[in-house]
C-alpha cells in the first residue's frame, strides 16, 4: 500500500537473563499509515521501550526487518534514518537546559539533511507559537518553563527537522491531566494538519483512547484494540 510509511516484518528480539532466554518480541508484524496517530499500550516489561528502540533505529532486532517508505532501514543506514526521517519526543523532554526554547528548536534544524526554509528562526518561532509557546517564552531558558511548556518545545523541535515519522515515549508521563489533554491535541494536530505519522508508547488509557489506532503489545506481538 502506498500509504504505509512504516512496516515491521517478523521482528524478533530476546536477551539472556542468567541461563534463561527472555523473549520480548516474537514474529511481530505491523503496518503504520501516513497521517495517523497510533498508541502502543502494554504493561511494564512487555517490550514497549524495546520496540520503540528498534523502530527508531537505536537497536537492531535479532531477526526480521523494518521498512520505511518501502525501504529497509538497514539499507538506508540507521544514522541517515535517525537524522532525516524520524524524531523522538521523550518523557523527560531531553532539551538542552542552557539554551532557550527557540535555540533548542534551531539546534534540531541543524541536525538534518532535509530541505528547510531559509528563515530558520522565523520558522522556529512559528512552530513554537503553533504549540502555545509565544515569542517571549520562546526566548526564555528552558529551566524557566513549566513541564508542559518544555514538552511543547520538545514537540516543536521534533517537527522542525521536517520528518514524516514522530515517535513519543511516555510523553505525558510527567504532566497533569489537563496538560496531558493539551499534548494529545497537539499530536492530533500533527497528524491532521501536517500529515505526520505519530506513534506514542504510553501507559495512559486517556491518551490511548484519543488516538486513531490503539495497539496492545502482548506476548511479543502487537494486537489491534
Amino acid at each position: 500500500m502506498e500509504n504505509i510509511i512504516l512496516k515491521l516484518d517478523k521482528l524478533n528480539y530476546s536477551y539472556q537473563d542468567g541461563g534463561y532466554e527472555r523473549v520480548i518480541l516474537k514474529d511481530l508484524d505491523a503496518e503504520f499509515e501516513r497521517g495517523k496517530f497510533y498508541t502502543i499500550l502494554g504493561p511494564s516489561g512487555s517490550g514497549k521501550t524495546t520496540l520503540l528502540s528498534l523502530i527508531s533505529g537505536l537497536d537492531n532486532p535479532k531477526s526480521g526487518s523494518i521498512y520505511f517508505n518501502g525501504k529497509n532501514i538497514l539499507e538506508k543506514g540507521l544514522h541517515k534514518y535517525r537524522r532525516n526521517d524520524i524524531s523522538i519526543v521523550f518523557q523527560q523532554y531531553n532539551l538542552i537546559p542552557y539554551l532557550t526554547g527557540l535555540e533548542n528548536v534551531m539546534v534540531a534544524m541543524s541536525e538534518t539533511d532535509n530541505k528547510l526554509p531559509k528563515d530558520k528562526k522565523g520558522v522556529a518561532y512559528a512552530l513554537l507559537e503553533k504549540f502555545g509557546i509565544v515569542k517571549s517564552k520562546a526566548n526564555r531558558s528552558i529551566n524557566q518553563l513549566s513541564g508542559g511548556e518544555q514538552q511543547r518545545v520538545s514537540i516543536a523541535r521534533s517537527l522542525a527537522k521536517n520528518v514524516d515519522l514522530i515517535f513519543a515515549d511516555e510523553p505525558t508521563g510527567n504532566l497533569d491531566t489537563a496538560t496531558e489533554q493539551e499534548i494529545v491535541n497537539i499530536f492530533k494536530t500533527l497528524t491532521k494538519d501536517f500529515n505526520k505519522t505519530v506513534i506514542v508508547v504510553t501507559h495512559s488509557n486517556a491518551v490511548s483512547e484519543l488516538s486513531d489506532q490503539r495497539l496492545l503489545l502482548k506476548d511479543g506481538k502487537l494486537i489491534k484494540l
